[in-house]
């Protein structure tokens, strides 16, 4: 081949990798724009959506668990078409479904496609990239994946606007017919990239590290030729066989494979990994992303100046991260995880300041709010500034003396409640938006339909006894809301998160993934660190709207930033800088930590 040839099966290899990326961001986003138009449609209870909402979650857990071994047992190409197959079938499965058990099916299959994909790509960038392409390639990956974030909120927004122009021709049936049709569509318009990855997929080539392992020498260098020049293949191959050799000549000496596991060579590097990964979680990206248009609510913006504000957040991201990819390779990793880590830090503590100031305000009104609980265990109340004030007087012991506090400003209410051992917390309402609905608390919101649910919900919960229990208020807090330049303000503190997050730990964490592992244990050492991320994930998305109700936004925001000070302190003094260096060099470098 060719240097031209070389280099275009390069940018090949890396759209494929990228639309690989793009999936697993719109298996994120996805949801979130068809959600409001499939509650209004299909006829589930709050229960059954939970369900279908959650499916992605379990589905990228269970495939996650095992993407690394089977990765070893059936190759990264072949896995790389499975996964991308399985989105494909997905989306008619969902699309097309009229009951409730294709829509968890289809959500299942995306879920596992996820997990699939999040393994095997960044894995299989890493073992085919040369070294100093590797982190740009990587990087692509998280970039197109905040592409599908984007396009997934883009989609969204067009179609609220659609559904806005039939609302007004004030035909019930059409548009319900029409809220039908969007989120089948929404759903519809990820099927594209999803075929051109799969077809994509069958024109790569195989890992070459993972044919030498399975000894296929001949192909593991006709492999490294397609991306390289004849004399980076053979240092490369020259390199592998120095590093088997050794594992060879250490295991005739009698050591078992599970003593040989437990050396530095191997411990480091996946701790490393896994703090990594689970601090990245911890900085509560997942969360702030999720949870966006709230916070900026919250933060003192209208509706609709929250709705574009997350907008926005999704574009910065996906703009930053272009910048993240130009500079992986050229400052390195450990540089851009210290430069964003310490980014991520200043933003999130000042978003939490802004935030105090009116939260250290807040009354909890829980006595009022529980004596509403009707003899069926349920509640439903408007929230007005009329309410407010009543609740206000009467939730202290002197009458009058929390409005006297907050005045008359607008303010917000969050219920957290509980029926047994399950606890949920209402949305935040508003005092001055006289379009809101009543907030209404009933067993159904809160109590798991079945113990699948319920196990993700609380492990430890018990799901019989939460049936039949009563209605108990914890918390019914109220909070002045900020004005809306604090809103402003908070919105660009989020910006500047979101932007620190994007160029430092947003692209790094995959190449910190796939780089830390030693080729011995990298599919297997994968697939547990992952699992970790979404153990961390799952926690903070389960405690979240409980703890912001009960000790406000701030205290989430100062929680996570105490997270990231120890994501910095690992990048900037335990991380070494991979740069450069070959996958053999890096596992090179902590076998001599040993000495």
């Amino acid at each position: 081949m060719s240097q031209d040839d070389k280099a275009g099966y390069n940018r090949f290899l890396l759209l494929v990798a990228g639309l690989g990326g793009l999936l697993y961001g719109v298996d994120v986003g996805i949801i979130a724009g068809a959600l409001p138009y499939l509650e209004a449609t299909s006829g589930l209870n709050a229960g059954q959506l939970s369900i279908v909402v959650a499916a992605v979650l379990l589905g990228s857990v269970i495939s996650t668990l095992f993407a690394g071994a089977l990765a070893d047992w059936m190759g990264r190409k072949p896995l790389m078409i499975l996964s991308g197959l399985l989105f494909v079938c997905s989306i008619p499965v969902i699309a097309l479904s009229h009951g409730y058990e294709w829509l968890v099916l289809g959500r299942l299959l995306q879920g596992i496609s996820a997990g699939l994909i999040g393994v095997v790509v960044p894995l299989y960038l890493a073992e085919c990239l040369a070294a100093a392409s590797r982190g740009k390639g990587t990087g692509i990956f998280q970039w197109l994946l905040t592409l599908g974030i984007v396009t997934a909120a883009i989609v969204g927004m067009y179609f609220s606007f659609r559904v806005e122009e039939v609302a007004r021709l004030g035909d019930p049936a059409r548009l319900f017919a029409f809220k039908d049709t969007a989120w089948r569509s929404i759903f519809w318009v990820s099927l594209p990239p999803g075929i051109l990855f799969v077809i994509g997929g069958f024109m790569v080539s195989e890992s070459p590290r993972w044919l030498f392992l399975r000894g296929k020498r001949d192909a593991a260098y006709a492999a490294l030729l397609r991306s390289r020049t004849k004399e980076q293949a053979d240092v490369e191959l020259a390199e592998m066989e120095q590093v088997t050799a050794a594992e060879k000549a250490k295991s005739s000496t009698g050591a078992k494979v599970k003593e040989s596991l437990l050396r530095r060579k191997y411990v480091i590097p996946f701790v490393l990994a896994c703090v990594i990964l689970a601090c990245n979680q911890a900085t509560g990206i997942n969360s702030i992303i999720g949870y966006n248009t709230n916070i900026l609510l919250q933060s003192g913006l209208s509706d609709v100046q929250a709705h574009w504000g997350y907008v926005l957040f999704t574009i910065v991201n996906f703009l930053m991260t272009i910048g993240g990819v130009l500079l992986v390779d050229r400052k390195g990793r450990k540089f851009l995880l210290s430069v964003g880590t310490a980014g991520i830090i200043l933003s999130l503590v000042s978003t939490g300041l802004l935030f105090r100031k009116t939260e250290r305000l807040r009354v909890d009104s829980r006595g009022p709010v529980q004596a509403m609980v009707t003899a069926d265990q349920k509640v439903m109340l408007t929230y007005n500034q009329k309410l407010a004030e009543t609740l206000l007087g009467t939730s202290l012991g002197t009458t009058g003396d929390a409005a006297e506090r907050i005045g008359n400003r607008p303010t917000s209410l969050v219920v957290i409640y509980s029926y047994g051992d399950f606890r949920a917390a209402t949305k935040a309402a508003r005092s001055d938006d006289a379009a809101a609905t009543p907030i209404q608390i009933a067993r159904e919101g809160s109590v798991p339909a079945n113990k699948v649910v319920a196990f993700f919900s609380n492990p430890f919960g018990d799901l019989d006894a939460a049936r039949q229990a009563p209605l108990r208020i914890d918390n019914a807090l109220i909070t002045p809301l900020p004005s809306p330049r604090s809103g402003m303000l908070v919105a660009i503190t989020l910006f500047v998160f979101m932007a620190f997050f994007a160029i430092g730990p947003g692209v790094c964490v995959w190449l910190a993934l796939s780089e830390l592992m030693p080729t011995r244990i990298r599919s297997n050492g994968m697939s547990i660190a992952l699992l970790l991320n979404q153990a961390v994930s799952t926690s903070i998305a389960a405690v979240f709207l409980p703890t912001v109700g009960k000790h406000g936004y701030a205290a989430m925001f100062f929680g996570f930033a105490a997270c990231t000070v120890i994501y910095f302190i690992t990048a900037a003094v335990f991380l070494p800088e991979t740069k450069g260096k070959t996958l053999e060099e890096i596992e090179a470098h902590f076998e001599g930590a040993v000495s």
